[in-house]
């Protein structure tokens, strides 16, 4: 025991076992970044035709700050048996050591040499389809993999490669920059202790927050791609960062395991949600609608606006004293606007709000963004090609990394003919998760062609934590805000800094709005936050003033009451209720969602539903509601509770299994 509380409490010995690992994290960053330079000037090809030697440089630096985490979990994974074994088992310390590193150098060049072909196949680094192997005919599989792909000689090559890294390790670990072993730990004695810890306090910084000092500015394989090159995107990802993804996704993928409705439950649901006969097994004859006739004049150009946690509760009069939403407050109060209070997102995610808008179809425990099924082609319902057959160009415009979510895949898999991101604007400031939103506007503005019909879904990102705007610099007046908060409230700086993102938000979304009107006279606008959720100034908020978001509308042809006056509804009703607004009698579309200007008075999510007067839980039985406005009528339990059924079971069947109602489809999951 006394050898051991030795080794545990001696300098030296911590010394020596630390900056052994301090060396071992530096050889694994170098090789990670030689493997992605390696991997870009290898597949230069893939790169588009417009892409730079500056796009190369912002992928290469971040990749390195990627890096910084994988060699973290290298190290780590390794360090704990080693040192393990430095305390109790010494003379097993080395042998360990050299086992475990030959295995992470093995695994590392055969994922190396993975990638080659992968890309070339998927056209992205490992992706949750590596994990549908498991699924296929393995005898085939192999055959493949040795006949297409030359696995005997990629496997030679990869085992050659972890031998010379191997070698390369060792006579790095031997070696010592001249003076430094003896300088150190020596140096003013505890001053170079002092230095020494700070250092290793350093590099586990970096290592922990992807090349950063804190979780504000870290980058992770969610934020990563903010070039203008998807082929660089990919490589900014290390090996070991792509099957993270992977393994994420595919977990996420596996996590959608379906509703408790049987076939018959849902045709059922179906007929009574579109009043059609129950006599079909074909989802899609259930979704299928007929425009009842124009609203408004045919617009040349459409934006719909996905503004990130723009929460209701800001434009309630209740609020009207505190100075955050002027913006869209002036917008809804001019003629060519109308706006509906009771609105639900589609999720709790941001996430759930893009599928809901690109899809149409509602949270239902799926996610969507990692099914093969939404890359194969665009679901019926999906907006972009029903936007192209009433002859309009179709743009996602992204303030973030196409890479997160696989959004630039996704949409453009869903039918968008145009995707922009991040990557697309230019260096232009911003947080971890993308562009401030005036640059974002701004994009919007140079890129849509007057001339050219357009329809164009716009997500921003500035009013999300870390919420790194210089406000001040903005002219966000704090403490004209602070004035108007509740006394105990008044000293949350944090509550205020969340308060300036929103007011930043508000007033960049009314300016873009106002250029937009200038600029492209025959528009028609529609703003809704993507979830609310994130803050609220009352500490235990009403389930209304805690989820709703907007939904406004505004441009030429628009005017009050052209919303029902008891309209409510949810993010797959946006896609429908343009359609009624502007398509012509007889025009053809597929939706889930119906009108707030023709029908609408409900509208459900993943966890609630809403009427004009009434909100409440969509899981409890009775429903019970909790009400908005004063005098508010009762609900029709039974029609509600038909409507939570049937957007839940339509959502959960159509996008897996297709049209058919075929029972035979769920044997799996028994």
């Amino acid at each position: 025991m006394k050898q051991i509380l030795l080794r545990i409490f001696n300098w030296d010995n911590f010394y020596v076992f630390m900056k052994r690992e301090l060396k071992v994290f530096f050889f694994y960053l170098v090789v990670l970044s030689l493997f992605r330079i390696v991997f870009i000037l290898w597949m230069h090809d893939y790169m588009g035709a417009a892409t730079g030697l500056t796009d190369v440089a912002l992928a290469l630096w971040r990749g390195l700050r990627l890096s910084f985490q994988s060699a973290g979990v290298l190290v780590l994974a390794a360090l704990i048996p080693t040192a393990f074994c430095n305390i109790f088992l010494p003379r097993w310390e080395g042998p360990v050591r050299q086992f475990l590193h030959a295995l992470t150098l093995m695994m590392l060049s055969v994922l190396f040499m993975a990638r080659f072909p992968y890309y070339r196949q998927f056209h992205s680094s490992f992706n949750q389809l590596m994990f549908n192997a498991v699924n296929d005919d393995m005898y085939a599989l192999l055959v493949s993999l040795v006949q297409e792909f030359y696995l005997p000689v990629r496997l030679l090559g990869a085992f050659f490669l972890s031998w010379v890294l191997y070698r390369l390790m060792k006579a790095f670990l031997r070696w010592e920059v001249p003076g430094i072993s003896l300088f150190l730990p020596h140096f003013l004695c505890y001053l170079g202790r002092v230095i020494f810890l700070l250092g290793v306090y350093l590099v586990s910084l970096l290592a922990l927050f992807g090349g950063s000092l804190d979780w504000e500015t870290a980058v992770d394989w969610e934020n990563a791609g903010v070039t203008k090159d998807s082929f660089l995107n990919e490589a900014i990802l290390d090996d070991l960062q792509a099957v993270y993804r992977a393994y994420t996704m595919n977990g996420r993928l596996e996590a959608c395991n379906g509703l408790d409705f049987t076939t018959e439950d849902i045709r059922t649901l179906a007929a009574r949600l579109t009043g059609k006969p129950a006599d079909t097994d074909d989802l899609d004859v259930y979704l299928t609608r007929t425009a009842q006739g124009a609203q408004i004049e045919k617009p040349k150009h459409i934006f719909v606006i996905i503004s990130e946690s723009y929460a209701n509760w800001p434009l309630l009069d209740k609020y009207k004293n505190i100075p955050i939403a002027e913006g869209m407050r002036s917008v809804i109060r001019e003629d060519d606007s109308d706006y509906c209070r009771s609105f639900l997102p589609n999720g709790a995610s941001t996430v759930s709000a893009l599928t809901g808008v690109v899809t149409g179809f509602a949270d239902a425990n799926l996610y969507l963004t990692t099914m093969p099924e939404a890359f194969a082609a665009p679901y019926p319902t999906a907006s972009a090609p029903q936007f192209r057959k009433l002859g309009y160009l179709t743009n996602f415009w992204y303030a973030g990394p196409a890479t997160w979510e696989r959004i630039g895949a996704f949409t453009t898999a869903q039918g968008y003919e145009h995707f922009y991101s991040r990557g697309d604007f230019g260096e232009v400031p911003g947080s971890v998760w993308g562009c401030d939103d005036e640059y974002l506007y701004d994009a919007v503005l140079q890129g849509v062609d007057p001339d050219r019909a357009s329809f164009n879904v716009v997500l921003n990102v500035s009013n999300h934590s870390p919420y790194t705007i210089d406000l001040a610099e903005k002219g966000f007046d704090a403490e004209k805000v602070r004035a108007q908060l509740p006394e105990e409230a008044q000293g949350d700086g944090e509550l205020l800094r969340e308060l300036g993102h929103y007011w930043y938000a508000d007033r960049e979304l009314a300016k873009f709005i106002r250029e937009v009107k200038e600029k492209y006279s025959s528009s028609l606008i529609i703003v809704v936050g993507d979830h609310a959720d994130r803050y609220n100034i009352d500490k235990t908020p009403s389930l209304y003033e805690r989820y709703v978001i907007p939904f406004i509308v505004t441009g030429r042809g628009v005017h009050k009451g052209m919303l029902l006056p008891d309209a409510a509804g949810s993010q797959i009703d946006i896609v429908p209720t343009i359609f009624e607004m502007i398509a012509p009698k007889g025009f053809t579309y597929m939706s889930l969602g119906s009108s707030l200007t023709r029908s609408n008075r409900m509208g459900v999510n993943y966890g609630f539903w809403i009427t004009h007067d009434n909100i409440g839980k969509a899981d409890t039985v009775p429903l019970v509601p909790e009400t908005i406005v004063p005098d508010a009528g009762s609900i029709d339990e039974d029609a509600l509770q038909d409507y939570i059924n049937a957007v839940r079971s339509i959502s959960w069947w159509r996008p897996k299994y297709g049209p058919i109602l075929d029972e035979t489809k769920l044997e799996d999951r028994k």
